[in-house]
């Protein structure tokens, strides 16, 4: 009598969530090149889609709103994250890319965290979380943090990541302004910086909005200057989530153009998201949350049933 049949997952799926900080810190350029950042990160609720099935080769497809803006070479940073963790291993990709291109949300590293996450799982190699972002920080510096995707403190040049006590799920409205901002050439007309420790190691146990805003008084994000300098219209973001009822804190993430604001209430959000929208059809406007701890996790698709021989 032959065995049982067992299940084999056929695919994974990943969400790959924005990241935004809540404040950037630049200290001096390091001996490798690197600037030295300080950042408190989180993530939201809206962010990319990946799903990983079984193949013969690996590839990759991209779909959804920005896939036509976002170029996919044989060595983008998704591929690479794949043959990092699994080196000739394969798989097909398929890439919902919801995210702005080069909008300052973390589109990119997300996508490969959550790479490595969901082929972790897939290929069942079983790594953990800490030497999946060992293999992230050889990437890029916001790989590391977008494979724990939870609330943390960012240091280094982004290898050194601190998790801490959960964020409260506060809502939020992202507005990316439909032009792109490569990161490298804002990092190149930083002069005024912030500087390292200002901050502290960790924040206070932090419960509500106003804890949360209480903490940032002060902070701030050391490539809003600059990236203000190669792309004005962020200025107008600023100035329109801040005229916005309920909203407590505006803050440009990452190194733009992307911006948030944190609101009071999820009606007052949805109000403000309304009106810019309205009044700036060619801008991206979202409203979301900061995402809980288990946004990043990966789960199976479904399940074939598959004899042992």
């Amino acid at each position: 009598m032959p065995p049982p049949p067992v299940a084999r997952p056929d695919a994974v799926r990943v969400s790959a969530p924005a990241k935004i900080n809540l404040f950037l810190h630049v200290g001096a350029k390091r001996a490798d090149g690197f600037h030295a950042l300080e950042s408190l990160v989180a993530f939201t609720e809206v962010g990319d889609r990946l799903t990983f099935t079984l193949a013969k080769t690996l590839s990759l497809h991209a779909e959804g709103s920005f896939a036509a803006k976002l170029p996919l070479p044989d060595d983008n940073l998704i591929m690479r994250a794949a043959r990092a963790l699994g080196g000739e291993r394969s798989a097909s990709i398929v890439l919902e890319k919801i995210l702005p291109v080069a909008s300052g949300l973390g589109g990119g590293s997300a996508d490969a965290a959550a790479t490595l996450r969901g082929l972790n799982l897939l290929w069942a190699l079983g790594k953990s979380e800490r030497e999946l972002m060992e293999i992230g920080a050889s990437l890029g510096s916001d790989v590391p943090v977008c494979v724990l995707s939870k609330p943390a403190l960012m240091e280094g040049r982004g290898e050194i990541v601190t998790p801490v006590t959960a964020l409260p799920q506060l809502t939020l409205v992202l507005v990316n302004p439909s032009v792109m901002l490569p990161t490298v050439d804002v990092f190149s007309r930083v002069e005024k910086r912030t500087g390292i420790g200002q901050m502290g190691r960790s924040p206070a146990r932090l419960e509500t909005l106003w804890d949360v805003t209480a903490y940032l008084a002060g902070a701030r994000n050391d490539l809003e200057l600059p990236a203000c300098a190669l792309a004005p219209i962020i200025d107008d973001v600023l100035d329109a989530l801040s005229g916005q009822a309920g909203c407590a804190l505006v803050q440009m993430s990452g190194s733009g153009p992307s911006c948030f604001g944190l609101f009071e209430s999820r009606q007052l959000a949805l109000n403000a998201t309304e009106e810019i929208a309205h009044k700036h059809p060619k801008w991206w406007v979202r409203v979301s949350r900061i995402a809980d701890a288990n946004i990043g996790a990966p789960h199976w698709l479904h399940q074939s049933v598959k004899r042992k021989h």
